[in-house]
């Protein structure tokens, strides 16, 4: 919240030192005549707009990092979420003790795959893959592909949460 405050505090300055200079230059161009000021509130008033011009920048920029570095960090978690998953897959799979054809199977199915997509990606027939996801759910315990899924995730979460509950020095 702070930082949204601090960014339109920042826009509001460069928006203000904005205005003093483009009115400053049109007053010029349309020949518009304003009362003279004292050159030394002029001269205040210029290097107050520039610097505040120059805290926008400097600001923006280091928002900007901030933002880039987030960023950066929520692909990496991402990535190792990715990985886990992956190896979970394969933990699960030869706890099962699937065959390399029901883990193609089993993959595609988690990723949502129909079964005739699946025959059709494995050039085979639909009843073969129906024979091979039956397999891969009576391995695993399931009746079917969304409790298949839902035992994956229930292992996602709990090490997520069993990550959380371990003290920093036994991870």
């Amino acid at each position: 919240m702070t930082s949204r405050w601090v960014i339109l505090a920042v826009l509001l300055v460069q928006f203000l030192c904005t205005i003093f200079f483009v009115s400053d230059i049109l007053s010029s161009i349309f020949g518009i005549y304003t009362r003279p000021l004292p050159w030394e509130v002029r001269e205040l008033m210029e290097i107050g707009s520039a610097i505040g011009l120059i805290l926008g920048l400097v600001v923006g920029t280091l928002m900007l990092r901030r933002t880039i570095k987030e960023r950066n960090e929520a692909q990496e978690k991402l990535r190792r979420a990715s990985g886990a998953f992956m190896d979970l897959l394969e933990e699960r799979f030869v706890e099962w003790a699937l065959t390399p054809a029901e883990r193609d199977v089993a993959l595609f199915a988690i990723k949502g795959m129909t079964t005739s997509e699946i025959a059709t990606l494995r050039a085979t027939s639909e009843g073969t893959v129906k024979a091979q996801t039956n397999a891969i759910y009576r391995k695993a315990g399931v009746s079917g592909r969304p409790q298949l899924l839902s035992l994956f995730i229930d292992d996602l979460m709990r090490d997520d949460v069993t990550d959380q509950i371990r003290p920093k020095s036994a991870a």
